[in-house]
Protein backbone atom coordinates (compact mmCIF):
# COMPACT_ATOMS: atom_id res chain seq x y z
CA UNK A 1 0.00 0.00 0.00
CA UNK A 2 1.12 3.08 -0.77
CA UNK A 3 1.67 6.28 1.63
CA UNK A 4 -1.53 8.39 1.66
CA UNK A 5 -1.60 12.09 1.23
CA UNK A 6 -4.15 14.60 1.51
CA UNK A 7 -4.51 17.04 -1.46
CA UNK A 8 -6.92 20.49 -1.38
CA UNK A 9 -9.21 20.49 -4.43
CA UNK A 10 -7.00 23.02 -6.10
CA UNK A 11 -4.11 20.23 -5.91
CA UNK A 12 -6.23 17.32 -7.09
CA UNK A 13 -7.31 19.63 -10.59
CA UNK A 14 -3.49 19.84 -10.65
CA UNK A 15 -2.97 16.63 -11.17
CA UNK A 16 -5.48 16.39 -14.00
CA UNK A 17 -2.56 14.89 -15.51
CA UNK A 18 -3.99 11.61 -16.19
CA UNK A 19 -7.23 12.91 -16.77
CA UNK A 20 -8.31 14.36 -20.13
CA UNK A 21 -11.92 15.41 -20.51
CA UNK A 22 -10.91 14.66 -24.19
CA UNK A 23 -14.85 14.81 -25.28
CA UNK A 24 -14.65 18.70 -23.85
CA UNK A 25 -11.68 19.62 -26.12
CA UNK A 26 -12.07 17.60 -29.22
CA UNK A 27 -13.98 20.51 -30.96
CA UNK A 28 -10.82 22.83 -29.97
CA UNK A 29 -8.11 20.71 -31.02
CA UNK A 30 -9.81 20.16 -34.30
CA UNK A 31 -10.27 23.59 -34.99
CA UNK A 32 -6.34 24.01 -34.02
CA UNK A 33 -3.82 25.24 -36.32
CA UNK A 34 -0.58 23.26 -36.18
CA UNK A 35 2.21 25.98 -34.81
CA UNK A 36 4.38 27.52 -37.53
CA UNK A 37 7.51 25.83 -37.81
CA UNK A 38 10.39 28.07 -38.55
CA UNK A 39 13.87 28.31 -37.66
CA UNK A 40 14.12 30.04 -34.22
CA UNK A 41 16.28 30.59 -30.98
CA UNK A 42 13.50 30.71 -28.21
CA UNK A 43 11.06 27.10 -27.10
CA UNK A 44 8.03 26.98 -25.44
CA UNK A 45 7.80 24.18 -22.80
CA UNK A 46 4.65 23.00 -21.48
CA UNK A 47 4.51 20.15 -17.88
CA UNK A 48 1.95 19.59 -15.65
CA UNK A 49 2.25 17.83 -11.90
CA UNK A 50 2.54 14.18 -12.13
CA UNK A 51 5.37 12.15 -10.65
CA UNK A 52 6.59 11.11 -13.97
CA UNK A 53 6.81 14.83 -15.06
CA UNK A 54 7.94 16.41 -12.30
CA UNK A 55 11.52 16.51 -13.22
CA UNK A 56 11.14 19.34 -15.59
CA UNK A 57 9.87 21.39 -13.26
CA UNK A 58 12.88 20.36 -11.25
CA UNK A 59 15.56 20.73 -14.14
CA UNK A 60 13.86 23.96 -14.82
CA UNK A 61 14.60 25.16 -10.82
CA UNK A 62 18.06 23.79 -10.69
CA UNK A 63 19.62 25.46 -13.72
CA UNK A 64 19.88 21.75 -15.92
CA UNK A 65 17.08 23.38 -18.51
CA UNK A 66 19.39 26.42 -19.24
CA UNK A 67 22.77 24.96 -19.09
CA UNK A 68 21.63 22.45 -22.18
CA UNK A 69 19.53 25.37 -23.66
CA UNK A 70 23.01 27.45 -23.29
CA UNK A 71 24.83 24.61 -24.76
CA UNK A 72 22.82 24.23 -28.25
CA UNK A 73 22.67 28.52 -28.10
CA UNK A 74 18.53 28.62 -27.75
CA UNK A 75 16.70 29.58 -24.78
CA UNK A 76 14.01 27.31 -23.56
CA UNK A 77 11.00 28.62 -21.33
CA UNK A 78 9.44 25.74 -19.20
CA UNK A 79 6.04 26.67 -18.34
CA UNK A 80 3.92 24.85 -15.30
CA UNK A 81 0.20 24.43 -15.91
CA UNK A 82 -1.88 23.62 -12.84
CA UNK A 83 -4.71 22.72 -15.17
CA UNK A 84 -3.24 19.53 -17.62
CA UNK A 85 -6.20 19.75 -20.23
CA UNK A 86 -5.25 23.47 -20.63
CA UNK A 87 -1.55 22.88 -21.08
CA UNK A 88 -2.95 20.11 -23.79
CA UNK A 89 -4.99 22.77 -25.92
CA UNK A 90 -2.65 25.75 -25.66
CA UNK A 91 -0.01 22.74 -27.30
CA UNK A 92 -2.19 22.09 -29.40
CA UNK A 93 -3.36 26.16 -30.18
CA UNK A 94 0.62 26.80 -31.53
CA UNK A 95 1.18 28.21 -28.22
CA UNK A 96 3.90 26.01 -27.14
CA UNK A 97 6.09 23.92 -29.19
CA UNK A 98 6.77 21.09 -26.68
CA UNK A 99 3.89 19.16 -23.82
CA UNK A 100 4.47 16.51 -21.40
CA UNK A 101 1.07 14.26 -21.96
CA UNK A 102 0.39 11.00 -22.17
CA UNK A 103 0.16 8.66 -25.00
CA UNK A 104 -3.70 8.60 -25.24
CA UNK A 105 -3.99 11.90 -24.59
CA UNK A 106 -1.53 12.96 -27.30
CA UNK A 107 -3.19 10.97 -30.06
CA UNK A 108 -6.89 11.87 -29.40
CA UNK A 109 -6.37 15.90 -29.23
CA UNK A 110 -2.92 17.28 -31.33
CA UNK A 111 -2.63 14.41 -33.19
CA UNK A 112 -6.63 14.22 -34.00
CA UNK A 113 -6.47 17.33 -34.22
CA UNK A 114 -4.18 17.63 -37.09
CA UNK A 115 -0.96 18.95 -34.88
CA UNK A 116 1.57 16.60 -36.23
CA UNK A 117 3.24 15.51 -33.04
CA UNK A 118 6.61 14.02 -32.12
CA UNK A 119 7.20 11.54 -29.08
CA UNK A 120 10.88 12.73 -28.06
CA UNK A 121 11.25 11.02 -24.72
CA UNK A 122 9.26 8.53 -23.34
CA UNK A 123 9.79 9.22 -19.85
CA UNK A 124 7.93 6.54 -18.08
CA UNK A 125 5.37 4.25 -18.01
CA UNK A 126 2.48 3.40 -15.00
CA UNK A 127 3.16 0.58 -12.90
CA UNK A 128 0.87 0.72 -10.55
CA UNK A 129 -0.19 3.78 -10.23
CA UNK A 130 -3.41 3.67 -11.66
CA UNK A 131 -5.95 1.07 -9.85
CA UNK A 132 -9.75 -0.61 -10.02
CA UNK A 133 -10.22 -0.25 -6.38
CA UNK A 134 -13.42 -2.01 -4.82
CA UNK A 135 -15.11 -1.39 -1.86
CA UNK A 136 -15.53 -4.82 0.27
CA UNK A 137 -14.45 -6.93 -2.51
CA UNK A 138 -11.28 -8.02 -3.68
CA UNK A 139 -12.26 -10.11 -6.78
CA UNK A 140 -12.42 -7.98 -9.78
CA UNK A 141 -15.46 -10.02 -11.09
CA UNK A 142 -17.37 -8.77 -8.45
CA UNK A 143 -17.30 -5.68 -10.39
CA UNK A 144 -20.02 -6.94 -12.67
CA UNK A 145 -23.16 -4.88 -12.45
CA UNK A 146 -21.57 -1.79 -10.85
CA UNK A 147 -21.40 1.59 -11.04
CA UNK A 148 -17.72 2.26 -11.27
CA UNK A 149 -17.19 5.77 -10.87
CA UNK A 150 -13.84 7.67 -12.65
CA UNK A 151 -13.17 10.19 -15.04
CA UNK A 152 -14.28 10.11 -18.23
CA UNK A 153 -12.81 9.44 -21.73
CA UNK A 154 -9.78 9.93 -19.16
CA UNK A 155 -6.65 6.79 -18.78
CA UNK A 156 -8.77 5.39 -15.87
CA UNK A 157 -11.53 5.03 -19.02
CA UNK A 158 -9.01 3.04 -20.82
CA UNK A 159 -7.96 0.93 -17.76
CA UNK A 160 -11.18 -0.29 -16.59
CA UNK A 161 -11.51 -1.06 -20.36
CA UNK A 162 -8.69 -3.47 -20.46
CA UNK A 163 -9.80 -4.63 -16.83
CA UNK A 164 -13.22 -5.84 -17.92
CA UNK A 165 -11.54 -7.72 -21.04
CA UNK A 166 -9.15 -9.61 -18.73
CA UNK A 167 -12.28 -10.99 -17.13
CA UNK A 168 -14.11 -11.46 -20.40
CA UNK A 169 -16.78 -8.70 -19.55
CA UNK A 170 -17.49 -5.24 -21.50
CA UNK A 171 -18.61 -2.10 -20.79
CA UNK A 172 -21.71 -2.21 -20.71
CA UNK A 173 -21.76 -4.90 -17.46
CA UNK A 174 -21.26 -2.12 -15.70
CA UNK A 175 -22.28 1.63 -15.65
CA UNK A 176 -19.89 3.96 -15.68
CA UNK A 177 -20.24 7.45 -13.60
CA UNK A 178 -18.38 10.36 -14.43
CA UNK A 179 -16.94 11.58 -11.53
CA UNK A 180 -14.50 14.42 -11.10
CA UNK A 181 -10.94 13.67 -10.29
CA UNK A 182 -11.22 16.00 -7.04
CA UNK A 183 -14.15 14.55 -6.09
CA UNK A 184 -12.68 11.08 -6.11
CA UNK A 185 -11.74 10.32 -2.47
CA UNK A 186 -15.00 11.69 -0.71
CA UNK A 187 -17.20 9.77 -3.58
CA UNK A 188 -15.33 6.45 -2.29
CA UNK A 189 -16.08 7.33 1.29
CA UNK A 190 -19.92 7.31 0.63
CA UNK A 191 -22.25 4.54 0.89
CA UNK A 192 -23.39 4.54 -2.98
CA UNK A 193 -20.11 4.65 -4.44
CA UNK A 194 -18.53 0.95 -4.13
CA UNK A 195 -15.92 0.99 -7.13
CA UNK A 196 -13.93 3.89 -8.66
CA UNK A 197 -10.50 3.84 -11.37
CA UNK A 198 -8.00 6.17 -10.56
CA UNK A 199 -4.60 7.42 -10.09
CA UNK A 200 -1.76 8.08 -7.57
CA UNK A 201 -1.70 9.86 -5.27
CA UNK A 202 -5.74 9.22 -4.90
CA UNK A 203 -5.02 5.47 -5.25
CA UNK A 204 -3.16 5.54 -2.23
CA UNK A 205 -5.79 8.14 -0.21
CA UNK A 206 -8.54 6.02 -1.34
CA UNK A 207 -6.79 2.94 0.13
CA UNK A 208 -5.92 3.53 3.40
CA UNK A 209 -9.55 2.53 3.75
CA UNK A 210 -9.72 -0.94 5.26
CA UNK A 211 -12.55 -1.82 3.02
CA UNK A 212 -10.82 -0.74 0.03
CA UNK A 213 -9.24 -3.35 -2.27
CA UNK A 214 -7.10 -2.89 -5.31
CA UNK A 215 -8.22 -5.69 -7.70
CA UNK A 216 -6.86 -4.47 -11.04
CA UNK A 217 -3.78 -1.70 -12.07
CA UNK A 218 -1.73 -0.88 -14.79
CA UNK A 219 0.76 -3.12 -13.59
CA UNK A 220 -1.14 -5.97 -15.27
CA UNK A 221 -0.87 -3.43 -18.32
CA UNK A 222 2.79 -2.86 -18.25
CA UNK A 223 3.71 -0.19 -21.06
CA UNK A 224 0.29 1.14 -22.04
CA UNK A 225 -0.55 4.27 -19.99
CA UNK A 226 3.14 5.72 -21.20
CA UNK A 227 4.20 9.77 -20.22
CA UNK A 228 5.95 11.64 -22.97
CA UNK A 229 7.74 14.67 -23.62
CA UNK A 230 6.40 15.16 -27.00
CA UNK A 231 7.04 18.10 -29.93
CA UNK A 232 5.43 19.82 -32.46
CA UNK A 233 7.41 17.75 -35.68
CA UNK A 234 7.56 20.83 -37.69
CA UNK A 235 9.92 22.64 -35.14
CA UNK A 236 11.60 19.66 -34.47
CA UNK A 237 12.60 19.07 -37.80
CA UNK A 238 13.48 22.74 -38.46
CA UNK A 239 15.17 22.74 -34.89
CA UNK A 240 16.63 19.29 -34.07
CA UNK A 241 18.87 21.15 -31.25
CA UNK A 242 15.78 21.99 -29.63
CA UNK A 243 15.23 18.02 -29.18
CA UNK A 244 19.14 17.44 -28.23
CA UNK A 245 18.74 20.03 -25.36
CA UNK A 246 15.02 17.93 -24.44
CA UNK A 247 16.71 14.64 -24.20
CA UNK A 248 19.96 16.33 -22.31
CA UNK A 249 17.89 17.84 -19.94
CA UNK A 250 15.54 14.90 -19.21
CA UNK A 251 18.70 12.10 -18.46
CA UNK A 252 21.07 14.55 -16.84
CA UNK A 253 18.15 15.09 -14.43
CA UNK A 254 16.91 11.50 -13.84
CA UNK A 255 20.46 9.97 -13.27
CA UNK A 256 20.77 13.22 -10.83
CA UNK A 257 17.11 12.06 -8.44
CA UNK A 258 17.86 8.17 -9.04
CA UNK A 259 21.12 8.12 -7.56
CA UNK A 260 21.66 6.90 -4.22
CA UNK A 261 23.16 10.34 -2.93
CA UNK A 262 22.15 13.29 -0.78
CA UNK A 263 22.04 15.07 -3.95
CA UNK A 264 19.91 12.28 -5.65
CA UNK A 265 17.58 12.50 -1.88
CA UNK A 266 17.31 16.25 -1.86
CA UNK A 267 16.10 16.46 -5.72
CA UNK A 268 13.27 13.46 -4.96
CA UNK A 269 12.31 15.72 -1.87
CA UNK A 270 12.11 18.96 -3.75
CA UNK A 271 10.18 17.04 -6.02
CA UNK A 272 7.87 15.62 -3.65
CA UNK A 273 7.39 18.91 -2.17
CA UNK A 274 6.67 20.37 -5.45
CA UNK A 275 4.10 18.35 -6.21
CA UNK A 276 2.19 18.68 -2.61
CA UNK A 277 3.66 15.68 -1.14
CA UNK A 278 6.92 15.08 0.23
CA UNK A 279 9.80 12.58 -0.38
CA UNK A 280 8.26 9.42 1.04
CA UNK A 281 5.50 10.52 -0.82
CA UNK A 282 7.10 11.11 -4.15
CA UNK A 283 9.07 7.84 -3.16
CA UNK A 284 6.28 5.80 -3.24
CA UNK A 285 4.61 7.25 -6.53
CA UNK A 286 8.20 6.52 -7.98
CA UNK A 287 8.11 2.81 -7.10
CA UNK A 288 4.67 2.41 -9.39
CA UNK A 289 5.94 4.33 -12.18
CA UNK A 290 8.28 2.14 -14.69
CA UNK A 291 10.77 5.15 -15.23
CA UNK A 292 12.97 4.93 -17.45
CA UNK A 293 16.05 6.57 -16.66
CA UNK A 294 18.50 5.53 -18.55
CA UNK A 295 18.19 6.31 -22.16
CA UNK A 296 19.12 3.31 -23.65
CA UNK A 297 16.01 1.29 -21.92
CA UNK A 298 14.23 3.94 -23.10
CA UNK A 299 15.19 3.38 -26.95
CA UNK A 300 14.81 -0.22 -26.86
CA UNK A 301 10.86 0.02 -25.34
CA UNK A 302 10.45 2.35 -28.54
CA UNK A 303 11.90 0.10 -30.71
CA UNK A 304 9.94 -2.87 -29.17
CA UNK A 305 6.79 -4.45 -31.10
CA UNK A 306 4.72 -3.74 -27.88
CA UNK A 307 4.24 0.03 -28.64
CA UNK A 308 2.41 -1.18 -31.60
CA UNK A 309 0.20 -3.36 -29.95
CA UNK A 310 -0.67 -0.76 -27.42
CA UNK A 311 -1.12 2.04 -29.45
CA UNK A 312 -3.30 -0.20 -31.63
CA UNK A 313 -4.97 -0.88 -28.60
CA UNK A 314 -5.24 3.01 -27.53
CA UNK A 315 -6.55 4.53 -30.89
CA UNK A 316 -9.28 1.45 -30.93
CA UNK A 317 -10.57 2.58 -27.75
CA UNK A 318 -10.81 6.32 -28.90
CA UNK A 319 -12.39 5.47 -31.79
CA UNK A 320 -15.46 3.89 -29.95
CA UNK A 321 -15.57 6.93 -27.78
CA UNK A 322 -15.73 8.91 -30.79
CA UNK A 323 -12.73 10.56 -29.95
CA UNK A 324 -10.46 10.51 -33.02
CA UNK A 325 -12.69 13.66 -34.33
CA UNK A 326 -16.19 13.90 -35.63
CA UNK A 327 -14.94 12.96 -39.42
CA UNK A 328 -13.20 9.50 -38.23
CA UNK A 329 -14.65 6.37 -39.86
CA UNK A 330 -12.30 3.99 -38.64
CA UNK A 331 -9.40 3.57 -36.07
CA UNK A 332 -7.34 4.08 -39.30
CA UNK A 333 -8.03 7.75 -39.63
CA UNK A 334 -5.26 9.33 -37.97
CA UNK A 335 -1.35 7.55 -39.08
CA UNK A 336 0.87 6.73 -36.35
CA UNK A 337 4.34 5.91 -37.50
CA UNK A 338 6.54 3.50 -34.68
CA UNK A 339 9.68 3.80 -34.35
CA UNK A 340 10.39 -0.11 -36.54
CA UNK A 341 9.40 2.13 -39.52
CA UNK A 342 5.60 0.31 -39.47
CA UNK A 343 2.84 3.20 -39.62
CA UNK A 344 -0.34 1.93 -37.91
CA UNK A 345 -3.26 3.80 -39.99
CA UNK A 346 -3.68 6.06 -42.55
CA UNK A 347 -0.02 6.81 -43.89
CA UNK A 348 -0.96 9.67 -45.69
CA UNK A 349 -2.36 11.28 -42.57
CA UNK A 350 0.68 10.58 -39.94
CA UNK A 351 0.06 12.87 -37.04
CA UNK A 352 1.82 11.09 -34.17
CA UNK A 353 5.03 9.76 -34.49
CA UNK A 354 7.46 7.39 -32.00
CA UNK A 355 11.45 8.16 -32.88
CA UNK A 356 14.21 7.02 -30.80
CA UNK A 357 16.44 9.88 -32.63
CA UNK A 358 17.24 12.27 -29.46
CA UNK A 359 17.07 9.40 -27.29
CA UNK A 360 19.53 7.22 -29.04
CA UNK A 361 21.78 9.99 -29.36
CA UNK A 362 21.32 10.49 -25.63
CA UNK A 363 22.17 6.87 -25.05
CA UNK A 364 25.69 7.01 -27.53
CA UNK A 365 26.98 9.53 -25.49
CA UNK A 366 26.67 11.52 -28.52
CA UNK A 367 24.65 14.88 -27.26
Amino acid sequence: MHTAFSFSAQRLKSFAARTLGAAAVVGLALAAQPAAAAPKKDFKVAWSIYVGWMPWGYANDAGIVKKWADKYGIKIEVVQFNDYVESINQYTAGAFDALTVTNMDALSVPAAGGVDTTAVIVGDFSNGNDAVILKGKKELSAIKGQKVNLVEFSVSHYLLARALESIKLKERDVKVVNTSDADMVAAFKTRDVTSVVTWNPLVSEILADKAAHNVFDSSKIPGEIMDLMVANSDTLKDNPDFGKALAGIWYETTALFTADTEAGKAARAAMGKASGSDLAGFDSQLAATKLFAKASDAVAFVRSPAVGTTMDRVRTFLFEKNLLGSNAKSADAVGIALADGKVLGDAKNVKFRFVDTWMALAADGKL
